[in-house]
């Protein structure tokens, strides 16, 4: 495959990252805190300075516990209300995600938390590596309103899990976006969306520099 122009997330957490991966060329951040733990909610005073400071699309993970994937009724609810909480302070996407107790997509909370998105963009996150039939559970991310997946293929790594990324890659055709993540550098970056066919890659803000420039513009 021919390695053409792809889109650069950083996932940033904190506003002055946010401007710093602008400028240095990335097209799309993802916002977060805790990222020792996987990711969680940031702050709304980083959700709004973010939005005020950072001159591109701004999406923002909604995860109120480092726990599990599943959620309980009470998790659930909680949940919706963030998302249209981060929907009310105007990010421009949210990243979401939510499993069930066969590790399969949990379709009905997914369901409530698109719609709680209210028309922002909508992200299922990296708890999609831990699903056992990935190119089964992306047709259900479609049907439920996603319009991107962020996963390395169900392995440590994108590059370890380039072959389940092309696969996925093929299966959503136009319906859904996979967000290629996990561990991407530069010094294979190219490759990478070479074999798989990526249009989108996801990176830590430190590596965005070598990611770009190991891009074509």
């Amino acid at each position: 495959m021919s390695c053409a122009p792809v889109l650069v997330e950083a996932c940033v957490t904190s506003p002055q990252e946010a401007v710093d991966c602008f400028d240095a060329g990335a097209e799309r951040v993802e916002l977060c805190r805790a990222l020792n733990v996987g990711g969680l909610t940031p702050a709304p005073e980083a959700v709004t300075t973010t939005l005020s400071e950072a001159p591109g699309p701004t999406h923002v993970l909604a995860r109120t516990s480092a726990d599990t994937f599943r959620l309980g009724p009470d998790e659930r609810r909680a949940l919706v209300e963030e998302v249209a909480s981060l929907v009310a302070l105007g990010v421009d996407g949210v990243v979401i995600g939510a499993l069930d107790e066969t590790r399969r997509v949990d379709r009905a909370a997914l369901e409530e938390l698109a719609r709680a998105a209210d028309g922002a963009s909508v992200t299922f996150h990296r708890a999609f590596d831990q699903v056992d039939h990935p190119l089964r559970e992306i047709e259900v991310l479609a049907e439920a309103g996603v319009d991107r997946v962020l996963t390395s293929g169900g392995a440590a790594t994108a590059w370890e899990g380039r072959s389940t990324l092309r696969a996925l890659v093929e299966r959503s055709g136009d319906a859904l976006t996979v967000l290629g993540g996990g561990r991407v550098r530069g010094d294979h970056v190219r490759r990478l969306v070479e074999e798989t066919g990526l249009r989108e890659v996801h990176a830590r803000a430190s590596a965005v520099p070598g990611l770009l420039e190991a891009l074509p513009a």
